[in-house]
């Protein structure tokens, strides 16, 4: 083969190792965001679910439910704020000290983990209570109406549904990025090279946050009630 025929030859080769090198910081480069995506939103599900969690403890302890759902809802509450893992950061006076003994003495709020063990709860599972627990108090149109009349009830169940709101919003987000990064980490390309490095692959948060039949959406009036799906 003469000269100029390995010339040509070696400059295909180069060419072809420039793009696959192109092709695979490129591919590198969308994963890495995509993680960095999911982790973002991640963090912002986790805001609002906390958000719901401290307005439902302010509804159980504002003395406008019967004991017995003050007391569903409060636990519920406090549950889904502990496997949050801020139950020692909750604004002073959010939860009464007779309510905070009441239930730590179950042993729902056990002190934390230790760093790297695994959750003793399941965060869907543990979120979805408090959906069941508020939709118990809220699935009547006319209870709810009660409620709202009340002093300062108003603004608890308008808080409550805009955080609501955010959640669904966000964990949808959050699961749709979740699903974006699956589909590129299963890439021939990033699996051939390992790509993902030693990243975990994101999993969707699953839970149910229905809405309540009673409670209107954010901008609706009274009168209006939402749907929800479940999952």
């Amino acid at each position: 083969m003469s000269g100029g025929a390995w010339t040509d030859v070696a400059l295909v080769v180069l060419v072809v190792l420039a793009l696959l090198g192109w092709l695979v910081w490129v591919r590198a480069s969308r994963l890495d965001r995509l993680h960095r995506k999911v982790g973002a939103s991640r963090a912002v599900v986790e805001a609002q679910l906390v958000r719901r969690a401290t307005v439902a403890a302010e509804l159980a302890t504002s003395g406008l439910l019967d004991p017995a759902s003050a007391v569903v809802v409060g636990e519920a509450a406090w549950s889904a704020l502990s496997a949050s893992g801020v139950d020692g950061d909750v604004p002073a006076g959010l939860l009464p000290d007779d309510l905070r003994a009441l239930l730590r003495a179950d042993g729902a709020a056990d002190a934390p983990p230790a760093p790297g063990a695994a959750p003793a709860t399941d965060r869907g599972q543990v979120e979805s209570e408090l959906s069941a627990a508020l939709d118990e108090v809220l699935d009547d149109p006319d209870e709810v109406a009660a409620l709202s009349a009340e002093p300062g009830g108003d603004e608890l169940l308008e808080a409550l549904a805009a955080s609501w709101y955010r959640v669904q919003l966000a964990r949808r987000f959050h699961n749709e990025a979740v699903a974006q990064t699956q589909r590129v980490r299963r890439g021939l390309l990033v699996r051939a090279l390992r790509l993902a490095g030693h990243a975990r692959e994101p999993r969707t948060l699953e839970l149910d946050d229905a809405w309540p039949a009673g409670l209107a959406r954010p901008g609706e009036g009274a009168a209006a009630r939402g749907g929800g799906t479940r999952g």
